[in-house]
């Protein structure tokens, strides 16, 4: 199993950015996905998760109206669009599978909002 980050960067109040998570070794089209963060000094929170079609998401309440997540099940790749970005959501953006169980992580990507 292996999730591949990109996308992170540095942006001001209120920007955008969009993270993709590329998934390979398993059958990515049948498996929920998740993006966690973990922001300076606080513990690894959940952000976001999309059910294995795409049919279903949910959110935390802090990105509730400002983060979409989607997946193309045709490239493995799930995406977090992520708008109107705070300071607080400064944080390594990673995505997350479970499978039979056990749960897999991708490296990372650092995103910082400051002015």
């Amino acid at each position: 199993v292996q999730l591949v980050e990109s996308g992170g960067g540095s942006v001001q109040p209120g920007g955008s950015l969009r993270l993709s998570c590329a998934a390979s070794g398993f059958t990515f089209r049948s498996y929920n996905m998740r993006w966690y963060r973990q922001g300076p000094g606080k513990e690894r929170e959940l952000v976001a998760f999309i059910t294995f079609a795409g049919s279903n998401t949910n959110y935390a309440d802090s990105v509730k109206g400002r983060f979409t997540i989607s997946r193309d099940n045709a490239k493995s790749t799930v995406y977090l669009q992520m708008n109107s970005l705070k300071p607080e959501d400064t944080a390594v953006y990673y995505c997350n599978v479970v499978l039979r169980s056990s749960n897999y992580w991708g490296q990372g990507t650092q995103v910082t909002v400051s002015s």
